[in-house]
Formats: structure tokens, C-alpha cells, sequence
């Protein structure tokens, strides 16, 4: 079995919906050097802000940046999860999650930025590592998540859009404003 190391852009038929919008953010021919890449920007963007600015809040009811990175590591688990059972052949339709209630039980807001870092260092890391693990006939097996079929491949650039998409929003309405 051939492992892939590069793992390209995945065609419009992969993916429909709201994850086309994400796919859409994820501006690279190559998977895991944007997982690489950005995953080296947000830590360094969050490397030295300081509590003010990982609590604030920009709007009433909008997320902490704490709580934007525990998402984002909620939804990469969630979104590799997928990945891993249709690449493993798993016709079972997979339900969607409500990512807000994510947000209260989490307690984000009370952990140490370096936990959640952490956190998001481990998972990365088994993110890339379960996704070079795919070969080409893995990467193009098909399941259906919140109501939509969707590729192995395509989830492995939803994770990285996702990711950009906050990414924007941090450094647009978060660290303007404070």
C-alpha cells in the first residue's frame, strides 16, 4: 500500500453544502503542508496575547478566543473521526453536532491557553499523521455526514478551511479590537 504524502486539492463532486465553504478557504494543492502551515501561524498567533485578550469577546453571546481554539480542536476530532470511518469503508450515515452546545460544557475560558495549545499540538499531529496514512483509493471512499456526501479527502481540507475561516475572524474582529 502507497501512503500518501501529498494530498491534492479534492474536485467540486466531493463535496457539497456548508463544506464547500470551508474547502473553499483551504488554498493549497498540498493537504498536509497547509495543515503544517497553519497550524504554525495560529500557535504563533496566539503566542503572548495575554488573558484580556484570550477572554474578550467582541459581541454578547460570540465565543472567546479560548473557546474559538477549543472548537476548532472539537471540530478537527470530529471531522477526522469522519475521515477515518469512510476511509475505512463505513457506509453508516454519520449525524452532524450542534457546535454551540459544545461550547458551555468545554469550560475553555477557565484552562490555561498552554493546555488548550496542547491540545491542539496532539491533534494536529494525529491529523497529519492519519491523513498520510491514506492512500489514493482511501482518500476517495465517500460517507455522508450532516446530511451530505463527502470525500476523505475533501474532510482533510474542511479541517484545514474551518481552520482558516477562524483564523480570519481572530485576527479581524479579536486582536483589532482589543
Amino acid at each position: 500500500m502507497q501512503t500518501q504524502q501529498f494530498i491534492t486539492y479534492p474536485s467540486p463532486e466531493e463535496h457539497s453544502g456548508f463544506l464547500s465553504n470551508y474547502v473553499q478557504q483551504a488554498k493549497t494543492d498540498d493537504l498536509i503542508e497547509g495543515l503544517t502551515a497553519s497550524y504554525v501561524f495560529i500557535t504563533g498567533m496566539l503566542q503572548g496575547l495575554t488573558d484580556e485578550q484570550l477572554l474578550y469577546r467582541y459581541a454578547p453571546g460570540k465565543w472567546s478566543i479560548k473557546e474559538v481554539m477549543v472548537h476548532m480542536v472539537d471540530t478537527e476530532r470530529i471531522f477526522s473521526y469522519r475521515a477515518l470511518r469512510f476511509a475505512r469503508q463505513d457506509k453508516t450515515e454519520l449525524p452532524g453536532f450542534d457546535q454551540d452546545k459544545y461550547v458551555m460544557p468545554s469550560k475553555a475560558d477557565a484552562r490555561d491557553i498552554n493546555s488548550i495549545i496542547a491540545e491542539y499540538t496532539s491533534l494536529r499531529t494525529a491529523t497529519i499523521e492519519l491523513f498520510k496514512g491514506f492512500d489514493e483509493e482511501a482518500l476517495q471512499q465517500r460517507g455522508v455526514a450532516s446530511g451530505l456526501e463527502v470525500s476523505v479527502r475533501a474532510l482533510g481540507y474542511v479541517i484545514l478551511g474551518h481552520e482558516v475561516h477562524h483564523q480570519k475572524i481572530i485576527r479581524e474582529q479579536y486582536l483589532k479590537a482589543v
